[in-house]
């Protein structure tokens, strides 16, 4: 998703100097009936292999942060051999011969390699460091990129129908408050750590949850957090007014009934008339928004003020007045809607549109999508099985009337509002998003025929690229590596010597079906392989992109970092991810390259979703019909050849 800032090796280091003076409020636990805390130690768990002592003054989510090992540095040796096996597929003999050269120059004894390697050592050993890559990674692929976030770095998730919740601020209602539960539980860290594998995943970007927003600077963005204690408002958009109110009173949210009594006096205030947008001020690109806010804020006394409404509150509800119905147009209206009933620099946005459909859309600069795919399957799963407690069925006498933020304007700011209108048509116009909702089967068959799920979809996407293309070219998988102290993300290249001579063999009439298989369990093993490596630290992109920055400003780049297949083969033409939710109708993002394509999935007991967006020139139509053909060609192949036959009675 925001990987598109590394497509270009050569892009600057940017430093974000304001997150040396602005530092991101910190939540505080306070006890009330709304909250508890742990500053009591609480009976220690039983420890766990490969761990350190967890902090038993912090809630279970919290308690193990600190005793995760360290995301490690690979050897230099590793790295280069890793880098030259997943490249070789993209290269002919003279290139490849070429790339060994240079890889082997750097990694010589004495060498230039070995230096870089010794530095981000010490980096990485330093106490004062938790995670060498984070500061880096955080400020390259996310604060420092100035295209606009949405599109190319937000991302979304598409609800299916709630049938006992038609009615749209009924349904809005009701996430607030599942959604509020779950904020109980992360505010009081009573929520458990997610696990893989028994072994909790790192926490700490559930602090930027809730109550967080990303804010535009120059040269690079940060993201401030508030005090939970302090603002438990929600901020709600309507025709692009912005309205807030409290949803806690003497320490108790407030019921379910009364959130819908409150979201039908903002609907019934905001009327038909659209106010002028400031939502869409947040769609351009980084550094315009930067200057727009600026201009907005001194337009009127009140208006900085007006804004940290938004920017502090618990989250943003989007009453969208629009009815999508297909998956494609819910999911269009979820990636960006008309751009102007948003504020795309909060952390969460709840959508709920006319028609009482529904999703998310999340902002990526501090948070990966586990954590929010967390949230939104809770707040999906506990309203299905109707395991929230919604309060008192009437509506309260002495509901507070909720607040317009009544900006002020003025012709800069209407200058401002006009451009961004404009640049954001542009850029959504340019653009087709394409949902395969494929049928035919799903984890359950995929399990049967002994494969990995996760790895038997990427070669599902291999195939239907090279149907199209007529080409394999470099794919981005992401890699959970929050088994580590703030760890995010590892890249898995999928692409691999093994993936392509199997979806060659899915082209020719002369491999037989046994052989095709053969190819094929080979291709999933590169890529379990591959991926067994990057969830622990030992991939390629993240040990060379820390190799690279530590690099002096006046030293010149050795040869690797300076050759065109070093750039290519991190130029992700496919750039892929899979969270599933049986709730979720799709999710997804957009391209990270211009001749690329964003594909997420979801591998569901019984079905397999595709989102395929990317510019229109891509033809993601076909892509998405190649995908639907791939699955199903796979399915025949597969019956005939890795199923069990069935036993005969006697």
């Amino acid at each position: 998703m925001s990987l598109r800032a590394l497509a270009t090796a050569s892009r600057p280091f940017l430093l974000n100097s304001l997150k040396n003076t602005i530092k991101p409020q910190q939540p505080k636990i306070i006890s009330n009936m709304l909250y508890r805390n742990y500053t009591s130690a609480a009976a220690a768990p039983a420890p766990i292999a490969g761990l350190g002592q967890p902090d038993m003054t912090k809630g279970p989510l919290y308690r193990y942060d600190t005793a995760l090992p360290k995301l490690p540095v690979p050897t230099l040796a590793e790295t280069c051999a890793r880098y030259l096996k997943s490249v070789r597929p993209l290269l002919n003999d003279k290139e490849f011969a070429e790339t060994t050269a240079a890889v082997a120059e750097f990694q010589k004894s004495g060498g230039v390699g070995e230096e870089l390697q010794k530095r981000l050592l010490a980096k990485a050993n330093d106490p004062k460091t938790v995670n060498w890559l984070e500061d880096w990674w955080n400020d390259l692929a996310y604060f420092g990129y100035r295209d606009p976030v949405v599109i190319y770095v937000s991302y979304f998730y598409a609800y299916k129908d709630d049938r006992l919740r038609r009615k749209p601020t009924q349904r809005a209602a009701a996430i607030i408050q599942s959604a509020m539960d779950f904020r109980r539980q992360v505010v009081d860290e009573s929520l458990a750590p997610e696990m893989a594998k028994k072994q909790p995943l790192d926490s700490s970007t559930y602090k930027y949850m809730f109550n967080a927003c990303r804010y535009p600077a120059k040269p690079s963005d940060f993201e401030l957090a508030f005090d939970p204690a302090q603002n438990n408002h929600v901020a709600v958009v309507r025709h692009n007014q912005f309205y807030t109110f409290d949803l806690v009173k003497d320490g108790k949210v407030l019921s379910t009934a009364d959130i819908e009594a409150q979201l039908d006096a903002i609907v019934k205030l905001a009327g038909d008339r659209k106010d002028p947008s400031i939502g869409v001020l947040t769609s351009d690109n980084r550094d315009i928004w930067t200057e727009a806010r600026k201009t907005l804020i001194n337009a009127g006394s009140q208006n900085e003020e007006l804004l940290r409404k938004i920017e502090s509150s618990v989250f943003l509800l989007c009453l969208d007045d629009s009815s999508p119905v297909t998956r494609d147009e819910v999911s269009r209206a979820c990636w960006h809607g008309d751009g102007r009933n948003r504020f795309f620099d909060k952390a969460l946005q709840f959508i709920v549109f006319e028609n009482g459909k529904a999703g998310f859309m999340g902002e990526h600069s501090t948070m990966d999508g586990t954590p929010t795919c967390r949230l939104n399957d809770y707040v999906c799963t506990t309203l299905a099985q109707n395991k929230i407690d919604h309060g008192a069925a009437t509506v309260s006498a002495n509901l507070e009337t909720p607040q317009k933020l009544n900006f002020a304007f003025n012709t800069a700011v209407h200058k401002a509002i006009e451009t961004s209108e404009k640049n954001f048509e542009e850029l959504i116009g340019k653009h087709g998003l394409y949902v395969q909702n494929y049928e035919g089967y799903g984890k359950g068959l995929i399990k049967k025929f002994k494969c990995s799920p996760d790895a038997y979809v990427q070669m599902i996407i291999q195939l239907a690229y090279y149907k199209m293309h007529g080409v394999s070219r470099p794919t981005y998988e992401s890699a959970q590596v929050r088994k580590f102290q703030h760890g995010r993300t590892e890249t898995c290249r999928t692409v691999s010597t093994e993936s392509v001579a199997w979806v060659k063999s899915m082209d020719d009439p002369h491999v037989s079906a046994a052989e095709k298989t053969a190819l094929f369990k080979k291709a999933l093993d590169s890529h379990v392989g591959y991926m067994s490596k990057a969830v622990e630290g030992h991939g390629v992109d993240r040990h060379l992109l820390g190799l690279r920055l530590s690099l002096k400003s006046h030293e010149s780049k050795p040869e690797i970092f300076k050759q065109e297949v070093f750039s290519r083969s991190s130029h992700w033409n496919l750039s892929t991810s899979q969270l599933s939710g049986e709730h979720f109708d799709g999710y997804g993002w957009g391209e990270v390259v211009p001749d690329g394509y964003g594909v997420a999935y979801m591998v569901n007991e019984h079905n397999l979703s595709f989102n395929v967006a990317s510019m229109k020139e891509m033809r993601p139509e076909r892509l998405h019909h190649y995908l639907k053909e791939s699955a199903t060609e796979m399915k025949h192949l597969f019956e005939q050849t890795l199923l069990e036959a069935p036993k005969s009675k006697l």
